[in-house]
């Protein structure tokens, strides 16, 4: 059976190249959204996500905001942040907030975030 992740990140770019990229394994289902809002309204509805990656620095609503109100929910649910501000602190207040891993923009490699979302997912 198929993982399903979720995606929020405001750069549709990102967005493409991650679900291009994980999608190729077949191990996963993946659904992107650029607009924060609706992605936090459609997992609020659809409750049957393994894992999400999260954009930090988003227009309207944080991907702190997203996932104060996650964990809230569903503090099972899988989260990994992704940010271009990597300074201690904020990857510190995300771990404290529930986050499970985080992700440095621009990324190293696709391969390590592929490997990140492996073992958040015990695959």
């Amino acid at each position: 059976m198929k993982k399903r992740i979720m995606i929020i990140d405001d750069e549709i770019e990102i967005l493409e190249m991650l679900e291009k990229f994980l999608k190729r394994s077949e191990k996963f289902e993946i659904d992107t959204f650029y607009e924060p809002k609706k992605g936090l309204s459609h997992l609020k509805s659809n409750n049957n996500y393994d894992l999400v990656l999260l954009d930090i620095m988003m227009p309207e609503l944080s991907g702190i905001d997203i996932l104060t109100e996650i964990k809230k929910s569903n503090n099972n649910l899988k989260t990994i942040i992704m940010t271009a501000y990597s300074t201690m602190d904020r990857v510190i207040n995300c771990k404290n907030l529930g986050a499970d891993d985080y992700v440095t923009k621009p990324f190293v490699s696709l391969r390590d975030i592929e490997n990140k979302v492996l073992d958040n997912l015990g695959l």
